[in-house]
């Protein structure tokens, strides 16, 4: 079972480095340039792995700090409503409501995948900068 990289545009490898894997032949070396002539690669691992050396991005963050950058840009996604409704869920009346410091109601949102988005959000995300 491999990751669908072939229709994406940006790829994120977090703590992973999927072109030096233990199989024989991995997918992502077949894929790879392909990959890079259409989409921005980054990685984020305190090592410079193959992947991180041949990703556009490489964010060296420090071990058991990486939780801190996941947060913020779940902070950023939401606070500029950048997520994909389709899949996530949107509020019932189409206005993002997750603003800065704010608490938000859970039923102003309707969630399809996201299982508790706006709970996450009320207790953990709208204080976070």
């Amino acid at each position: 079972r491999q990751y669908d990289v072939r229709n994406a545009r940006y790829v994120i490898c977090w703590g992973a480095d999927p072109i030096a894997t233990n199989r024989q032949v991995s997918h992502y070396n077949n894929v790879w340039g392909e990959l890079l002539s259409r989409a921005k690669v980054a990685t984020v691992e305190p090592r410079l792995s193959a992947t991180a050396a041949k990703s556009d991005e490489w964010m060296p963050v420090i071990p058991g700090q990486d939780g801190a950058l996941a947060v913020a840009m779940a902070h950023v996604v939401l606070t500029k409503g950048l997520w994909n409704r389709e899949f996530v869920g949107d509020f019932v009346d189409g206005q993002n409501r997750f603003k800065v410091g704010e608490m938000v109601d859970e039923a102003a949102f309707r969630d399809n995948h996201a299982h508790g988005l706006v709970k996450w959000w009320n207790y953990e995300l709208k204080d976070r900068t």
